[in-house]
């Protein structure tokens, strides 16, 4: 059961993401790099954390 919840999870972070870019792409330019850089800490930390729960 656990599995499903994480799916769900996942899904959730999936369909918020799409907004959030397009909030970095509404953004002027000089902004959003910096925007960008964050929203891939942010991914990249949740992807270490998954590998990390997967290794148990």
């Amino acid at each position: 059961m656990e599995h499903v919840a994480d799916e769900r999870d996942d899904d959730r972070r999936g369909d918020a993401l799409l907004p959030r870019l397009k909030l970095i792409e509404d953004q002027p330019l000089e902004t959003r790099a910096e925007a960008y850089a964050h929203l891939h800490d942010e991914l990249r930390e949740a992807l270490d954390a998954a590998d990390r729960q997967g290794g148990r």
